[in-house]
């Protein structure tokens, strides 16, 4: 992807390689099978990341000793797969100060743990349908799925596309039943907000709405995220009103003790603080994200999910009322 070229600098291959290689120094024959590994990735990286994740695991053409080796082999798999990771990461940068935590999400995090599959349902509008992507593997759902597939490489993770675009709160609550609580998922992630801000919709009623839902969303026994608007130009057209809806999903996300993931305050850091221009991550219509854009939301997104499930996981104690994370 054109958008792709800029960030695509050495510094990834060579992050990579030291990688398997800090992971294989110790065994010959486990350097042996990162050097395959590596030489996959490599000829793998202008692929589709949907075909690299589905690559297998384990190193091909490995030594006897570790594909004699349960412990080296695990190891060494372990090692590839964060070759792969690196390379299927695109090189963007959260916002300056780090993260909170989404906080809690008990469902996700027990069927994990208990090696029960996960149902995650991706809802919104156009910018969860894709709208902008090259194509459907390159919208958020799909990047996010490749990336959980790959943190969490022996579970069985679904990540279902329930984005209808030029929809907002109104149209979404019609099918909120049928497509999302009938499908009993572990997690919801709802972007919502944009459309009522552009349409000039009583945001208010909007947030109503949204409150409504998430709790029905809650009471089926599944865990959620709301997603804000995204930095555009269009969306700035729209600051003041803009500002006034992220207030109402915050106190949505307050009343109802679930997580934010603040996509505009994300998305403005990439422009004023990392200075990347914002036709790379929006295309022509000053709204949509482009291929680079989506991988990115998905990514840091697909970050603070696996940070959440991996304190719960660890026993670490996740407030329930932490409802999201903010730029310091």
């Amino acid at each position: 992807m054109s958008s792709h070229c800029r960030f695509c600098a050495k510094t990834v291959l060579t992050a990579a390689a030291l990688a398997a290689g800090a992971w294989l120094a110790p065994v010959t024959a486990q350097a042996q099978s990162a050097q395959a590994a590596l030489g996959d990735a490599r000829a793998e990286a202008p692929k589709s990341e949907a075909a690299r994740s589905e690559a297998p695991a384990a190193a091909p053409g490995g030594s006897a000793a570790v594909q004699n080796n349960p412990a080296q082999k695990g190891i060494a798999a372990r090692a590839v797969d964060k070759v792969k990771d690196m390379f299927a990461r695109v090189p963007c940068l959260p916002p300056k100060g780090g993260y909170k935590s989404l906080g809690s999400l008990p469902h996700v995090a027990g069927r994990l743990i208990a090696g029960q599959p996960v149902t995650i349902i991706a809802f919104g509008s156009s910018s969860t349908q894709g709208y902008g992507s090259s194509s459907p593997e390159f919208n958020y759902p799909n990047r996010l799925a490749a990336q959980l597939k790959r943190a969490y490489p022996t579970a069985d993770i679904a990540v279902l596309n329930r984005g209808k675009g030029g929809e907002d709160a109104p149209e979404m609550m019609r099918r909120l039943q049928t497509e999302v609580i009938d499908m009993k998922p572990d997690l919801v992630i709802w972007q919502v907000g944009t459309n009522a801000v552009l349409r000039n919709l009583d945001q208010a009623e909007t947030a109503k709405l949204v409150e409504d839902g998430v709790a029905r969303i809650q009471a089926a026994g599944s865990d959620v995220v709301l997603v804000d608007s995204q930095y555009s130009p269009a969306v700035n057209a729209k600051s003041e009103g803009n500002s006034r809806m992220m207030k109402l999903l915050g106190r949505v996300a307050e009343l109802r003790k679930i997580g934010v993931f603040p996509r505009f305050e994300v998305m403005r850091d990439w422009h004023e603080r990392q200075a990347i221009p914002v036709e790379e991550f929006i295309i022509p219509d000053g709204l949509h994200m482009s291929d680079w854009g989506y991988a990115c939301f998905a990514q840091l997104l697909g970050d603070d999910i696996i940070k959440s499930v991996g304190q719960i996981k660890l026993g670490v104690a996740v407030p329930s009322d932490v409802r999201t994370y903010r730029p310091m």
